[in-house]
Formats: C-alpha cells, sequence, structure tokens
C-alpha cells in the first residue's frame, strides 16, 4: 500500500493551513509532519495516524469516541494517541496539528501565522 496516498488527507489539512516551519518528513520509515525537527504528527500505519493527546483526555476520548481514537501499550503514559484517519474529523485533526505546532514553534513562526490567519 502506498504510505504517501494514505498520508494525503494530512497534507490537505497542511495546505489549507500553511502553519510556518511545518515540514513533511519521516518518522520510524513513515509520512510525518514536523517543525523544528520536532514530531507533531505521524502515520503509523495505512489509515492510523499518531497525534498528540494530553494524557489526562486520552481516556475520555477512547471512551466516547472509539471509532476514532484508540490506544496501544506502546502509547501509554506519553501524550500521543492513534487515531483513524477514515473517521477522524479533519477540523479535529487540524485542531490538534496546530496545537501541537503552537507547542514546538517559535515566537516568530507564531506571530507570522496570527499575522496572516486573523
Amino acid at each position: 500500500m502506498d504510505l504517501l496516498a494514505c498520508f494525503e488527507p494530512v497534507r490537505t489539512i497542511l495546505r489549507e493551513h500553511a502553519w510556518p516551519g511545518v515540514e513533511e518528513g519521516l518518522s520510524y520509515g513513515t509520512p510525518a509532519l514536523k517543525v523544528r525537527g520536532k514530531l507533531l504528527l505521524r502515520l503509523r500505519e495505512p489509515n492510523v495516524v499518531v497525534v498528540p493527546c494530553d494524557v489526562d483526555e486520552k481516556e475520555l476520548l477512547t471512551q466516547m469516541a472509539p471509532e476514532v481514537f484508540f490506544e496501544i501499550d506502546h502509547y501509554r503514559g506519553y501524550p500521543w494517541i492513534l487515531a483513524y484517519l477514515s473517521t477522524i474529523d479533519p477540523i479535529e485533526l487540524a485542531d490538534r496539528i496546530e496545537r501541537a505546532w503552537r507547542q514546538q514553534a517559535t515566537k516568530k513562526m507564531i506571530e507570522e501565522f496570527e499575522r496572516t490567519n486573523p
């Protein structure tokens, strides 16, 4: 299966939002988004992305939306959750990417983004 084709929904969101400094790259051999070398999101397998998530929020998400979010042992205790690309709302995914970006971006990058996206 073509992993780049699987990553297209994420690439579409990236084009729509154009967060400064965000680059496509690889993480563990799969397509990923990074800023300043820091991971924002990565494709884990076809249709599954690893997205940032507060540890305290994970249980709630997996209970309220198990068709979207799930966790495996590898990510327990870490601020990451898995999501199905086919069922996650693109607005939710964009919001999670932006929150992660804001934590890693420089002040200048954030100011640039806010100037061009009031």
